[in-house]
């Protein structure tokens, strides 16, 4: 799991130990990354958009879950997701 945001590597840095988050998280300054998986910005165009993406290891998109204020419901798809993607350790058909 990574996270990915345009925050700088230290900005990341010090949230990643404030946090204690048990992944790592990427600066992407000049959007990029953003732009190749199609964020759009929220909020009128004021905010970067909130997107959680789940990929396979081999690098396919799984889903995507799109919502600004709706933060619980980012962790659950990312965990639904994993859990029902057998190469990712989940369910198996």
């Amino acid at each position: 799991m990574l996270g990915i945001s345009s925050d700088s590597v230290d900005r990341h840095e010090r949230f990643v130990a404030e946090e204690r988050l048990p992944y790592a998280l990427l600066s992407d300054p000049d959007g990029a990354t953003r732009e190749r998986y199609a964020v759009k910005r929220s909020m009128l165009g004021l905010l970067p958009g909130r997107v959680t993406i789940t990929i396979s290891r081999d690098g396919r998109v799984l889903g995507t879950f799109a919502s600004q204020l709706n933060i619980r419901e980012h962790v659950e798809f990312a965990l639904r997701s994993l859990a029902e993607t057998p190469e990712e350790g989940g369910a198996r058909s």
